[in-house]
């Protein structure tokens, strides 16, 4: 049985790579046996296509050879593992933002794609126990319509249950696998071995203050948690700072914010996984460290407080990232200060 409680993400490894992460440097076997001490009883792996698999379709080896290093490294220390199909090259959670492409949707040919790749990393993975590593069918859908969702989800189930019958599979609803989509997401039916999972990022204005990638980021104003994220006097240099983004009707629905606010936000999660009597896992949420260190602190003690709560298994975004645990120098490739206070939280 594929068991999981606390975990966290592997990121900038496989997926999402800039320059800044030597792949036999920036997670070694080390980096693997220190999260098992810290209390992590498994990694999410994202990975993307353009990292394991050439464009011709064939794999990259090289990187293939580090996936399976991980596994191995993991199953040595009884971690388990998700592997996360992350980003496509048809499909890219931030398209939106100009981060990628995306034509999945409307190209059967991507969507053939897509489900060959599968193929291909289920010949790769068979081999390890169900018990151990778990596959997650894709990172964050954002499809025009629930439905394009949910027939891809659909195609993928019954491809991987020919081939693996028995593996655990990961599935999360359309648009960012937000809770409140639950209700548009249809499961696979007469399948037990399915882990529901979701993301939140709530309240953004606080968990990505002067996130560079996003427009939220101008603002340079303070921010607290809990309570009025943006402080009232301070709003209206917010709309300015942040004018025409989206995020705005976000913030006017959630700027008081508590760890009351997290469980209505999860809620259509709990609800939606009791009723199929299914594990529940938010393998993505996280605070830059850009906030004040005690409001990152509540922060991270709310949330993890409603997972507690709610037998939610986690996985936080993520180990030496911008939202990491570690402090990654980027230049000396070295790992350097933890966060002790966080890590203590996350693994309680």
């Amino acid at each position: 049985m594929f068991s999981i409680t606390k975990g966290i993400n592997l990121s900038h490894w496989l997926s999402q790579v800039f320059g800044w992460s030597p792949k036999d440097l920036f997670v070694t076997k080390n980096d693997i046996a220190y999260l098992k001490n810290l209390g992590f009883d498994h990694v999410r792996v994202p990975i993307d296509e353009e990292q394991i698999f050439h464009k011709n379709g064939m794999f990259n080896q090289e990187n293939l050879s580090y996936l399976h290093s991980c596994i191995n490294w993991c199953l040595e220390e009884d971690m388990r593992v998700v592997v996360d199909l992350h980003i496509l090259r048809s499909h890219h959670f931030n398209a939106g933002n100009n981060e990628g492409a995306m034509t999945l949707w409307n190209n059967p040919e991507d969507q053939d794609k897509m489900i060959d790749i599968w193929r291909k990393l289920s010949g790769e993975l068979s081999s390890y126990s169900n018990d151990m590593v778990a596959y997650e069918f894709m990172n964050e859908p954002v499809a025009p319509k629930h439905s394009m969702w949910n027939s891809l989800v659909a195609r993928g189930h019954t491809i991987l249950r020919a081939l693996e019958p028995n593996r655990t599979l990961i599935f999360g609803p359309n648009m960012w696998q937000f809770p409140r989509f639950f209700k548009y997401f249809e499961i696979p039916a007469n399948d037990s071995n399915i882990i529901l999972s979701f993301h939140t990022y709530d309240p953004l204005p606080f968990t990505h203050y002067k996130a560079y990638w996003m427009p939220l980021g101008k603002y340079s104003g303070p921010v607290q948690y809990p309570g009025n994220i943006i402080p009232q006097e301070h709003f209206s240099e917010f709309e300015k700072a942040t004018k025409g983004d989206k995020v705005l009707d976000i913030v006017k629905d959630y700027n008081e914010f508590s760890r009351e606010t997290f469980v209505s936000i999860v809620s259509p999660a709990i609800n939606f996984a009791k009723k199929h009597g299914m594990q529940l896992y938010c393998n993505e949420f996280g605070c830059l460290p850009s906030v004040p260190e005690d409001d990152r602190i509540r922060y991270f003690e709310d949330i993890i407080s409603v997972f507690n709560q709610y037998n939610i298994a986690y996985a936080s975004w993520d180990y030496k990232g911008d939202f990491g645990i570690v402090e990654w120098d980027r230049k000396t490739y070295t790992n350097k200060e933890e966060d002790s206070d966080i890590i203590k939280i996350l693994t309680q």
